[in-house]
Parts: C-alpha cells; sequence; structure tokens
C-alpha cells in the first residue's frame, strides 16, 4: 500500500512538468520540437517572474518587482521580451533598451522569492519545534509531533559530526551549521517540488552557494586560534620551504580552496540533478516524430526514469545538506588544533 501511494505521488511529481511543457510547446497541427538549451536553461536559471504552467496556450505565471537603480529608482513587473524601456540581454538579464548598459538590479527574482520563502519556513519550523519544548519537560516526556521530527536530525548531526569535527569548542559553531545544514537541506528539497512554491534553483545557483561557502570561510579564518595561523604562515618544515616561502603559499592558497571546492560540489550537484530529470522528461517528446511504438516505449522508460531520479534527488538533498556541514565543521576543526598533538 505505501509503495503504490509512493509510485502515485513520483508519477505526479514527474508529470506535473511534462504537463506544463506539452502545453507550451503543441500547436494542436504538428509534434512539438524542442529547442533544449531554452528548455533546460529556462528551468534552472533565474527569471524576473514565477512561472506556474500553460492552460491552452496561455502563460500562468506570477509576476515578481522588477527594482532597478537607473536615474533614480524604477519599480515594475516584466512580462514581456520589452517592458518600461528595458529588455532582456542574452543572459536574462534587464538592460537598458537604449544605452546595452545594465542598471543597478536589485529585483526580487524567482531565486530571490524562493529565498524568502525557504527562510520563513526554515524559521517557522525552528520556532514550532522551540514552542514544544518551552510548554514541556523533557526530563518527564518525549517529544512528539514536530518536534520529534527534528530532534534525532539535529541531535545527530550535533554530535556525530560537529561535535567530533570542531572538538572542544563544538557549542559555538553548532548554532550556524545547524542553520546551513537545515538551510540547505530545505532548498534542496523545494528544488524538487515541480510547482509553485517549490521549483527554484536555489542551491543549483553558484551565486547562494558562494555566500554560504563565504560564511564557512569567515567562521575559519576569523575564530582561528594562533597555532592555526602559525601553521599558514610558519609551518613546522625545514627552514628553506619557509624562507622561499613554498608553504606559506600553498597554505594560503588552501585557505581559499576549501570554500572555493564547498562552493563548486554543492552548485554542481543540485545543477546536474535538475538537468538530468529535466533531460529525462525531454525524451517523451523529443522522440515523437520516431513513430508510436518507438515513442510509447522510451515515454514509459523515461517516466519510470524520472520517478528513480526523483527518488535519487530527494537522497542527494540530503546528502549534499551533510556534507556540506560535515566538510565546514572539518575546516571549523582544522583552524582550532590541539597544541598538545602536534
Amino acid at each position: 500500500m505505501r509503495a503504490s501511494r509512493f509510485i502515485i505521488l513520483g508519477l505526479l511529481f514527474l508529470l506535473l512538468p511534462v504537463r506544463s511543457f506539452a502545453a507550451a510547446q503543441d500547436d494542436g497541427k504538428e509534434s512539438p520540437s524542442i529547442d533544449m538549451q531554452e528548455y533546460l536553461f529556462g528551468h534552472v536559471a533565474d527569471s524576473y517572474e514565477w512561472h506556474i504552467t500553460n492552460i491552452n496556450g496561455k502563460e500562468i505565471a506570477i509576476s515578481l518587482p522588477c527594482i532597478l537603480i537607473d536615474d533614480g529608482l524604477k519599480v515594475f513587473s516584466f512580462h514581456d521580451h520589452e517592458a518600461n524601456g528595458y529588455t532582456l540581454n542574452e543572459e536574462g538579464k534587464l538592460i537598458n533598451s537604449q544605452t546595452g548598459k545594465r542598471p543597478l538590479d536589485i529585483s526580487v527574482t524567482k531565486n530571490v522569492c524562493g529565498l524568502f520563502i525557504d527562510s520563513i519556513l526554515l524559521v517557522l519550523l525552528i520556532l514550532l519545534c522551540a514552542r514544544w519544548y518551552r510548554k514541556h519537560d523533557v526530563l518527564k516526556e518525549a517529544p512528539t509531533g514536530l518536534a520529534a521530527l527534528l530532534e534525532p536530525v539535529i541531535v545527530t548531526i550535533e554530535n556525530d559530526v560537529i561535535k567530533d569535527a570542531v572538538g572542544p569548542e563544538y557549542q559555538k559553531f553548532s548554532p550556524y551549521l545547524l542553520t546551513a545544514f537545515f538551510f540547505i537541506l530545505i532548498n534542496n528539497l523545494m528544488g524538487i517540488l515541480p510547482c509553485f512554491p517549490g521549483g527554484a534553483n536555489i542551491t543549483g545557483n553558484i551565486a547562494v552557494t558562494m555566500a554560504m561557502a563565504l560564511f564557512t570561510f569567515l567562521a575559519v579564518n576569523l575564530f582561528g586560534t594562533r597555532h592555526y595561523w602559525k601553521e599558514i604562515l610558519w609551518p613546522d618544515v625545514p627552514i628553506f620551504l619557509k624562507a622561499v616561502p613554498i608553504m606559506p603559499v600553498i597554505e594560503i592558497v588552501g585557505m581559499f580552496t576549501k570554500p572555493f571546492s564547498l562552493m563548486i560540489r554543492l552548485f554542481a550537484n543540485m545543477l546536474a540533478g535538475h538537468i538530468m530529470l529535466l533531460s529525462t522528461i525531454a525524451v517523451i517528446f523529443l522522440t515523437v516524430k520516431l513513430g508510436p511504438a518507438l515513442n510509447g516505449t522510451l515515454s514509459v522508460i523515461s517516466v519510470l526514469f524520472g520517478i528513480f531520479l526523483d527518488v535519487l534527488e530527494l537522497l542527494v538533498a540530503f546528502i549534499q545538506a551533510y556534507v556540506f556541514t560535515m566538510l565546514s565543521s572539518v575546516f571549523i576543526g582544522l583552524a582550532h588544533p590541539n597544541p598538545e598533538t602536534h
């Protein structure tokens, strides 16, 4: 029974974007042709509106506020290829139609709106969980509801990841690391949802992952101990390696490659997952002209493989949040070495 419900849910998740894409492409006369670049990057790229679906050839979308600073503050909604004297360039960014220059753009785009929604959801989850603990004595009763769901995850991440990696001062960094874990997890899970308020490619946006990697970089280097900086600037190696200086340069470069790896790993894995799923769905439409037998067979395979990818994406959502938190904990722990062990 549970398996059948799971399969039905997977089919719905997969067929929602299929239905939207089919409605957008079908002209009622000819087989649809697909511009794969526009199809793939149109779904994963940021935009100035939140596309919902197409009904009878009419696009249903939520208009988001475009906020530009260009000879003053300008606020408007971008519906068509050009609006209020601005158009989109090849990168999908607003530019002045007359000058061709980009203004200072602080618009609430799809990813920004998704960040607001997911951040509010994260705050609500934490506050509702904290509310249960304020009203109950944990020494006398076990957590229930949302608290029972979140407590094992929080305890596992703190005790098995943060505490072991950071060391004795782990409690100082637990709030940030736990926030990073749940923030990534919620954004990953919401990105899998094919319809509003999900579907925004937030953790597949390199600007978001760069900001998170920057927070880890600051946590490591602003709170690093004197021994940590000694190992970077004057490591315990033969004097000629320090005098040249070969090792200090390598260690300083390593300071930046660690957060860079965090940024690329999360961005690349989440973006690749979205593109793989969209590519699988596109097989249904790419094989229409090959005949009903071959198209039908490949469509069934595409749907089944799409469900598998949906399940895999759920697993990846947890793994990537776990890996980012674990590596951040390790990097912070390396900045707080125990001098007695050196």
